[in-house]
């Protein structure tokens, strides 16, 4: 099944340039470490979920490009097309001159709608090239205006136009300390809005990318682009081919529908984070060696104790303990309750791996058997020069403290009414505020009492 990918604004589009390139740049290594036979099916299936195949033989990629200023989407397009390893659709892209501003109100309420019919014939264009559609993945930063407020308002559109589909939105998540002034009211509108018309949402954070740049990739001087290509990375390691439990010998045949059907058991809970180890620069691969063992230990523990990444986790946080009668408002400190996790292992060897120390029932919620909410998908074949590697795509409280920081600040600047004005020009009402604060401290409440 494929998947068509919607990228939105310049960060949306930057971001989804390295996933293509990512994606690409694994099929035609021959690191594959794995039977020819086994290379080639991973191959075709990559191919079948991310490009259309051209009679020149370059891949297409199957995505539509939407920003509302020019620059970043000509670049995007001419790198792609430079690199001769794979290209976009030169139609399948939608910009206009005038950019929206940094205001969330500026790209749902104004962009959107003028521009809804253009932007939508593209994806309709786009869906009608799959054999079978799997659903949509859109890419799409937070803080800004257009990846934000027409995101969601495409995200809408897609939601009504596909209502069978699935809907996945990667959304990356603003440093903390900021780049726009009125990043908080942008991704507090933006997250109200797609909780109510995607199926899940998988968060970066860009502080957390920024750390793993600096202190697992060792890169002095982090630009976007390094950011980026970490995320790509991550994101590459979930939606490349992999063997799911019940599907015999083949490929998983629609990586959308079985991520949500293991990850979301319930609407309420929509977000997902994702860890992956190990990551270091290339130089340093051929001098490291890993043993599956270490890797899950140190990925269950990154899981119970809510660490970004493999260095600095914190080994003293522990799982309650069985026979102990607590009530779960006491819980141990800093433990991180799961609702539902799915590991993803690629490299060999992969077959013998003893996860069961992710099918601890004391990791998850009450409220679902834990062998409903504990998923393995693996495949012999590497991925991206790694021998081995694991990745963890959680439905937890990871995204809790985050999501509290930014409502918490969204709404001080709400209550003094500062910049509300600027949303408000563009038809955003100080209730439309109310209900995207209220939507959002439901979800707040919803996984703090897990």
């Amino acid at each position: 099944m494929s998947i068509v990918t919607v990228q939105l604004g310049q960060c949306g589009n930057q971001t989804g340039h390295e996933v293509f390139s990512a994606l690409c740049s694994d099929i035609r290594g021959t690191h594959g470490l794995c039977s020819k036979k086994e290379n080639e099916s991973y191959q075709d299936s990559c191919k079948e979920r991310f490009f259309c195949e051209e009679e020149s033989g370059v891949p297409i990629a199957r995505a539509v490009l939407v920003d509302m200023e020019p620059k970043v989407i000509s670049q995007t397009l001419s790198m792609a097309a430079r690199s001769g390893h794979w290209k976009y659709n030169s139609h399948s892209h939608f910009c206009q001159k005038q950019g929206s501003g940094n205001n969330w109100a500026n790209g749902y309420s104004v962009h959107g709608p003028r521009h809804k019919e253009a932007i939508m014939n593209l994806v309709q264009k786009e869906a009608e090239k799959c054999d079978r559609l799997g659903g949509f993945f859109t890419i799409m930063s937070m803080a800004g205006g257009t990846g934000s407020g027409l995101g969601a308002f495409v995200t809408q559109c897609l939601r009504d136009a596909f209502p069978t589909s699935f809907i996945l939105n990667h959304v990356i998540w603003p440093y903390g300390t900021g780049e726009v002034i009125v990043q908080n009211y942008n991704s507090v509108l933006t997250l109200s809005h797609l909780y109510q018309s995607s199926d899940a949402l998988l968060v970066h954070e860009n502080d957390v990318i920024h750390k793993i740049c600096a202190q697992l990739m060792n890169i002095k001087q982090i630009s976007f682009r390094d950011v980026n290509q970490v995320i790509a990375h991550q994101l590459g390691s979930v939606f490349q081919p992999t063997h799911t439990a019940g599907e015999g010998s083949g490929y998983s045949r629609n990586p959308l529908g079985d991520l949500l059907e293991t990850l979301v058991p319930h609407p309420e809970f929509k977000l997902l984070g994702l860890r992956n180890i190990p990551q270091m620069p290339e130089n340093s691969l051929p001098y490291s060696t890993f043993s599956w063992p270490g890797l899950i230990k140190h990925l269950r523990q990154m899981l119970i104790a809510n660490a970004q990444m493999e260095e600095g986790i914190d080994w003293q946080v522990r799982p309650p303990h069985p026979g102990s009668s607590i009530p779960s408002t006491n819980k141990p400190l800093h433990f991180n309750t799961s609702i539902a996790n799915l590991v993803i292992l690629r490299g060999k060897d992969v077959h013998s791996v003893d996860l069961g120390s992710f099918q601890d029932p004391f990791l998850y919620t009450s409220w679902l058997n834990p062998q409903d909410a504990f998923s393995a998908w693996k495949t012999p074949r590497a991925f991206n020069k790694y021998e081995k590697s694991a990745s963890l795509v959680s439905n937890s409280q990871f995204l809790l403290k985050p999501l509290d920081s930014i409502v918490g600040k969204a709404w001080s600047m709400f209550a003094s009414k500062a910049y509300l004005h600027q949303y408000t020009k563009f038809g955003i009402q100080e209730e439309d505020f109310l209900d995207c604060f209220t939507t959002l401290e439901q979800v707040i409440s919803s996984y703090t009492n897990l």
